[in-house]
């Protein structure tokens, strides 16, 4: 289990405390989630690791207000994912969590800029950012008028990347963003998204199992059977 901190919401990205995840499994009882604690700071990033089965997912999505945890505390920035209501957990994941996927999950009829301007349509955002300036910064400018079937791999990446940074979220929650990418991508979309975590002040959560990216990241975490340690105590 990771240490805990007393530091205020205001510097807490995501805090994550005690949290208990029950699963089903026959007539056995699951831990996907073993009292697992985690503090993630604006602007650090974090990647978890561990075996398939072992929790990972399961930390996403109780991170992003998917799914609650039977005990614990989930916080994002002042807003407690546990005991917030399914429309207000609606609005947290809309301005506050931003979420990268495996494929990046673009729309295939939207071109790239279009696709950072949805976010921005879904509901209203208090500052949000200029579509074109961030497809700049992740070096798709270029790229603004092709759809997704016209890009590589990396570069839909590198879009659905800028589109989850859109609304100024405080979190960020990425899930395998290497897996269909080689080596050289893999690392390049890695590197952006540390860069982007950094310049932004943006708590980001990486699940991989590519240990070759990361040397990218400012910590590293095991999952092993719903528990959460620090990789130089495994």
């Amino acid at each position: 289990m990771t240490t805990t901190t007393t530091e205020t919401t205001e510097r807490v990205g995501l805090m994550m405390s005690g949290v208990t995840l029950l699963h089903a499994d026959g007539e056995n009882e699951v831990r996907a989630l073993d009292d697992v604690s985690l503090t993630v700071r604006p602007g650090e990033f974090v990647a978890v690791v561990g075996p398939s089965g072992s929790g990972k997912s399961s930390l996403l999505a109780v991170a992003g207000g998917l799914i609650k945890p039977d005990a614990g505390r989930v916080q994002v920035g002042d807003a407690d994912l546990v005991t917030a209501s399914k429309r207000d957990l609606a609005t947290i994941r809309r301005t506050q969590i931003g979420f990268v996927f495996q494929s990046a999950n673009l729309l295939p009829a939207l071109t790239a800029i279009d696709q950072l301007r949805l976010p921005l349509t879904l509901g209203r955002v208090a500052e949000p950012r200029d579509p074109m300036q961030m497809l700049e910064e992740v070096g798709m400018a270029d790229r603004a008028d092709r759809r997704p079937h016209q890009l590589s791999g990396g570069e839909r990446q590198r879009v659905g990347i800028a589109r989850a940074l859109m609304t100024r979220p405080r979190l960020l929650l990425v899930d395998e963003p290497t897996a269909a990418l080689d080596s050289k991508r893999s690392q390049e979309v890695v590197a952006l998204l540390a860069r982007e975590a950094h310049k932004h002040g943006v708590a980001t959560v990486m699940v991989t199992h590519d240990r070759d990216v990361l040397h990218h990241c400012d910590r590293v975490l095991q999952m092993t059977d719903g528990k959460l340690a620090p990789v130089d105590e495994v």
